[in-house]
């Protein structure tokens, strides 16, 4: 895809808050994307840009001492938390994906598919044996329910959209987590169809 007009990359990089990163998002703003995909976009930065805030800005008085972090709403700060928990659960869902665990399906989410402990590669032995199937669901549905709170609090951060426009909303989401998957993910197409991703040239 030619790149038109200009590409916002947002690597977030929080090492130092929480011994992982926000699955290395790349976010890409593009004159090909259509208002409303940007419109999104934009709003899922500001989330970005808000949970790094959230998390390593710690105010100082002007006599030093540490001030009081500001008030935000409950729904503000159950957005943060979905996004750490998406940032937490960042390197064991890479891993159920290349093992063939879980794809990205065509509405924004983690689909579950069968744990398949056959030819597994030797990288990933240890990691496969120490996950139960409960654990293993217990992670995907924390992510997901995570990932809807998102969704929710980007159409909330925009007047002109509302519930109603959740289902384009999750198409769009589903549009860029495909678009961050890795060569060999499993991922869904607008017709429901699974395919592997393969390498861009």
């Amino acid at each position: 895809m030619k790149k038109i007009f200009f590409v916002f990359v947002l690597f977030i990089i929080t090492a130092g808050l929480f011994g992982c990163t926000l699955a290395d998002v790349k976010v890409e703003m593009l004159s090909e994307r259509t208002a409303l995909e940007n419109q999104v976009l934009g709003s899922y930065n500001s989330l970005d840009s808000q949970m790094l805030l959230a998390a390593s800005v710690r105010g100082v008085d002007t006599s030093g001492n540490i001030a009081r972090p500001p008030e935000h709403s409950r729904e503000y700060k159950d957005t943060i938390s979905a996004m750490q928990i998406i940032d937490f659960h960042a390197d064991d869902l890479d891993s159920f994906k290349q093992l063939g665990w879980a794809g990205e399906n065509n509405q924004g989410l983690i689909e579950p598919m069968s744990i398949n402990r056959t030819d597994i590669p030797e990288t990933l032995k240890s990691f496969a044996d120490r996950y139960s199937a409960e654990e293993f669901e217990s992670v995907i549905s924390k992510v997901n329910e995570s990932r809807e709170k998102i969704m929710l609090r980007v159409i909330y951060m925009n007047e002109d959209l509302d519930e109603a426009d959740l289902p384009e909303v999750r198409k769009i989401f589903a549009k860029l987590n495909a678009e961050n998957a890795n060569p060999g993910d499993k991922i869904q197409d607008t017709d429901g169809n699974w395919l592997i991703k393969k390498d861009t040239p």
